[in-house]
């Protein structure tokens, strides 16, 4: 054996216990699923292969359907709500357009690093028919008799949700872009400075352009993370009322683990697979496009 081929056999040894180790907890379990997928299978027995049954169903359930349209919506709170904050946040912080920039930058900070159990039973006092939010009201339209159960009404129930959602996961996207922010050249701003541009001037023709592949990376957290939402909505309201909170991983948790629908759960799991990988693709094909235009 030469030099070149030891050395290659090498790198095989030392990438094999990650390719191993990788294909155990990763490859092995969505291969499984997506096989289990086109079964019905109660946890006994054999599976049984029924085609694709469970995803007709899963696509003509108003459940489903509910909870597809709860996840996009946390999907657009994410991408067009989280992401921007934290873009102009980390902006005001870098460019030190606030006092205090340390403070502030822990304590927008500080939500994600709180267990989403806790954020939870929190929010959920706040909105409470006595917490906070129904005590503000009062005190605004000088109703004392005013009463808010925000969790009891079907169509309202998934908007503080969405506040949760925003309140406590932007602080993640400042800090990526206050990182990257921080490595610009500061020469760079500095003689646009000079020439006299304006901080929306460089903003758009400088920063923005530099920070497109940021975006589109951080765009992708929020894609998948989107779609996986399931601890801080199922300890609010467990997916309730009437199912009008679910989202995908709630109605994949009771199905497969509740009803025992093991082959309807992981038809479930795959569609939130397909969907982010759809929704990732269009993001990188719209992402290469603005790479090129400001090129």
């Amino acid at each position: 054996m030469t030099f070149s081929q030891q050395k290659r056999m090498s790198y095989y040894i030392l990438l094999a216990p990650g390719l191993l180790l990788f294909a155990a907890i990763i490859i092995f379990p969505v291969a499984y699923s997506f096989s289990l997928s086109f079964t019905s299978f109660g946890g006994y027995g054999k599976p049984a292969f029924i085609g694709l049954d469970n995803y007709a169903k899963i696509i003509g359930d108003e459940v489903f359907r509910h909870s597809l349209r709860n996840n996009l919506l946390i999907v657009a709170v994410s991408v067009f709500g989280q992401i921007p904050l934290g873009f102009l946040l980390a902006f005001l912080l870098h460019r030190n357009m606030v006092r205090n920039g340390k403070f502030y930058q822990t304590m927008i900070f500080l939500p994600i690093t709180i267990s989403p159990v806790v954020v939870a039973l929190l929010w959920n006092q706040i909105f409470s028919a006595s917490g906070m939010v129904v005590a503000i009201i009062r005190k605004l339209t000088g109703e004392s008799q005013y009463v808010m159960r925000i969790f009891e009404n079907q169509q309202m129930a998934i908007y503080p949700i969405l506040f949760v959602l925003l309140w406590m996961h932007t602080g993640t996207y400042m800090i990526i872009f206050y990182a990257n922010l921080q490595k610009m050249t500061p020469s760079l701003l500095e003689a646009a400075q000079i020439d006299g541009a304006s901080e929306s001037q460089m903003l758009r023709r400088i920063i923005l352009p530099s920070m497109v592949g940021t975006i589109a990376t951080t765009a992708i957290f929020a894609i998948s993370g989107s779609l996986k939402a399931f601890d801080l909505i199922y300890s609010m309201t467990g997916g309730g009322p009437a199912h009008f909170t679910e989202v995908i991983a709630i109605y994949m948790y009771i199905n497969t683990f509740k009803y025992y629908k093991y082959g309807f759960g992981s038809a479930a799991s795959m569609i939130i697979v397909l969907l982010a990988v759809g929704l990732i693709l269009i993001l990188q094909y719209i992402s290469r496009k603005f790479e090129r235009r400001f090129e």
